[in-house]
């Protein structure tokens, strides 16, 4: 017979059986990069911070990503807890930041915030079991290859994932700014942020299949930066992609993001400024003297110098490599991936980039902002990419809630669309409308269709490929209804005359 001093404790070790029953086996997956131990949140397999290249550090700063050692695959790696940025130029508290900070890397205002030893990737899967491989959905980050991470919270597909139990999404840190894009003399390779995409995407087609994905439906998608980076990547390797579909939201070959500087001025300066040499320095010496700087202090040399006159800025330059500088010409000779694309953009893409106070924006400028930077190259993109009979659908992306942007005058901003595709739209600010949750599905619904099924898949969301004729073949989401068809005549016909200028 049980004495009541037993029975509580036989309670309380039955109850701490039955809690370690509940909890869900957490996933393991052997890789090139090792054995990654991951966890399981809200039914969705969580593989966060997996290395995909050696840490570009001392000697490797500003060299090519360098594969793992082959010792690598027998480490056992915990990818439990979003990795840390790679080194850059954080954002200015702007009226955008203040109200909506999630879109910053984590721990932007914080001194752990990044690292030098940053290239890492996550990989979000479905608990779902099924006996076929689920696509797969590589997302390349935007920032004016200046900032930007795997870590920001608004681009955690993690619920979208959790949604539909049909696919798998995987994000990577690349290096940005002076780390990723150095024009520095002396070096073999200028443009290793793009190359770090590219050893991405590899680590994925070699691995993915281990988490369950299908490396023969890989899609690369980006945003701003992250889609100019998607078609530099569709003329790069346009013999050997290795992936099956394109997307590029607000962003494309044509936007202007590749820097002149054939006398790499920019580092030499900032060299100089640094005690390690000057313009008559060998670039051996002046490389082996910068690569003995701290993080910290490169860093805080770009904070200090965001905003000077003339500016200093670090970004891709055009190697004829993995940049170009003619991607009009590069269309026409057939230099360029042969595959099917989505390229779209927000109503109000310039507003962010137009002078603003808390009470409203000067919609003029911003309209010629949206229609320079953004709608513009991207509709010279797409007439491209018909001219060479590659199938193209565009998309316009209009919603405007008031959780994702608390200033009416806001609209669908620059990057607006991030947080209805990624499922993170209410996560902060309240929960949102029908129509804005709505909106978010078919928006998630039709980039999944494109990732698992192709052109074939959008047919059947009643997406149809684009046309120059005036047709109704451009998707508009969010303009009062989730998805509709329209077309954009009366902006397209403002860039009659526009002329594509790649470089700033």
């Amino acid at each position: 017979m049980l004495t009541n001093q037993l029975i509580p404790l036989l309670f309380a070790v039955v109850c701490a059986s039955a809690h370690q029953l509940q909890q869900p086996e957490q996933p393991v997956v052997q890789t090139t990069s090792g054995k990654i131990h991951g966890v399981v949140e809200s039914s969705v397999k969580q593989f966060l911070g997996i290395p995909y290249a050696r840490p570009p550090v001392d000697e490797l700063r500003w060299e090519p990503p360098q594969p793992l050692s082959s010792e690598a695959r027998k480490l056992n790696v915990s990818a439990t807890q979003l990795p840390p940025s790679c080194p850059q130029n954080p954002i200015g508290l702007a009226i955008f930041n203040k109200d909506i900070p999630q879109y910053q890397i984590q721990g932007y205002d914080s001194s752990d915030a990044t690292s030098e030893d940053c290239l890492t990737l996550n990989v979000w899967s479905p608990t779902t079991k099924s006996s076929r491989l689920y696509p797969v959905v590589v997302f390349i980050y935007g920032g004016h290859f200046t900032t930007g991470s795997n870590n920001v919270p608004y681009q955690i597909p993690a619920q979208w994932v959790e949604r539909t139990q049909s696919h798998i999404v995987v994000s990577f840190n690349y290096r940005v700014n002076l780390f990723g894009f150095p024009n520095a003399p002396g070096l073999s390779q200028q443009n290793v942020g793009l190359l770090d995409q590219r050893a991405a995407v590899e680590w994925v087609f070699k691995n993915i299949a281990a988490f369950g994905g299908d490396p023969s439906r890989i899609t690369l998608w980006g945003q701003s930066a992250g889609a100019a980076s998607v078609d530099f990547y569709n003329f790069a390797y346009h013999n050997d992609s290795i992936v099956s579909a394109l997307i590029m939201d607000s962003g494309s070959s044509y936007t202007p993001a590749i820097i002149e500087d054939p006398a790499h001025s920019n580092f030499t300066y900032m060299a100089s400024q640094l005690g390690c040499g000057n313009i008559t320095t060998p670039a051996s010496k002046m490389l082996s003297c910068m690569r003995k700087l701290n993080v910290a202090m490169l860093e805080k040399f770009l904070l200090d110098h965001k905003s000077t006159t003339p500016s200093i800025a670090f970004l891709p330059v055009a190697d004829e490599k993995v940049a170009f500088s003619n991607y009009t010409q590069r269309a026409i000779d057939g230099f360029q991936a042969e595959l099917p694309a989505i390229i779209g953009g927000n109503a109000q893409d310039g507003v962010p980039f137009a002078p603003y106070n808390p009470s409203g924006v000067n919609t003029t400028v911003a309209l010629y902002e949206n229609l320079v930077n953004f709608f513009c190259p991207q509709t010279q993109t797409i007439k491209s990419r018909q001219l060479a009979g590659l199938p193209t659908y565009r998309y316009y992306y209009h919603g405007n809630f008031s959780n994702i942007s608390p200033r009416g005058w806001e609209g669908a901003y620059h990057c607006a669309e991030l947080p209805m595709i990624m499922g993170t739209h209410n996560n902060y600010r309240g929960a949102g409308s029908a129509l804005e949750d709505a909106t978010s599905i078919a928006m998630q619904d039709a980039y999944l269709a494109f990732a698992a099924h192709g052109t074939e898949g959008l047919v059947k969301e009643n997406w149809q490929p684009y046309s120059e004729l005036g047709e109704p073949t451009v998707r508009a989401f969010g303009d009062g209804i989730p998805a509709k068809n329209i077309n954009l005549t009366h902006l397209e016909e403002l860039c009659v005359g526009y002329r594509p200028v790649f470089s700033i």
